[in-house]
């Protein structure tokens, strides 16, 4: 067996080993909760890997392989390891998007004091200091922008409260309280793919 076929098998193993890994936590059989923005990011990303990147990659692995010893070849050996890449994150996406349910912040709610997915909330802590957060899916967390998953502690500790409710926060650091000041369900903007992250993410 050639050291390039020893050394390809072995990268290969890892990559196994690095897809099976498990998704970020999502409740028990629930669905994959997102706004139609982070939606939006995730098929962006799913097309340009599909239909551009992965095409590209794959004819420059090919002419490398055609330039003779592939253990010496960098651009066939990066372009395998592109591919293997680009293969891992498709599939992620693929998932993720097989188990998608868009939900609209802006939709008009029966009650639109209480706190759902989609929320904008701003509370303040026990020192009298306020924050507002706005409650998205597990792939568009910002927290330079006040974007917290539904799954996330915090989010956990306000679903379901209303506006002028005081609910408890437990923490790493320990508990506080948190008084709901006000709740609001609107367009939560979502960096499209690409301005972000750049096309090579």
């Amino acid at each position: 067996m050639s050291k390039a076929f020893t050394r390809e098998t072995e990268a290969d193993n890892d990559f196994a080993e690095e897809d099976a890994s498990p998704l970020p936590p999502l409740p028990v059989g629930s669905k994959n909760y997102i706004t139609p923005g982070g939606h939006q990011r995730l098929m962006d990303e799913f097309h340009w890997l599909m239909n551009k990147e992965r095409p590209q990659v794959t004819a420059t692995v090919a002419w490398a392989a055609a330039n003779g010893d592939r253990s010496e070849n960098a651009d066939y050996i990066y372009g395998k390891k592109r591919l293997r890449e680009i293969d891992r994150r498709i599939r992620f996406l693929t998932r993720r998007l097989d188990i998608a349910e868009v939900v609209d912040p802006a939709a008009p709610r029966d009650d639109e004091t209480r706190i759902f997915f989609g929320a904008t909330v701003t509370f303040a802590n026990q020192a009298g200091e306020e924050k507002t957060i706005s409650i998205v899916g597990v792939d568009e967390i910002d927290t330079a922008r006040g974007y917290i998953s539904w799954v996330s502690p915090m989010a956990r500790a306000l679903i379901k409260a209303r506006e002028g409710d005081v609910v408890t926060l437990h923490a790493p650091a320990g508990t506080e309280d948190l008084e709901i000041l006000e709740v609001k369900y609107r367009p939560i903007p979502i960096e499209p793919f690409g301005n972000a992250d750049g096309p090579g993410r």
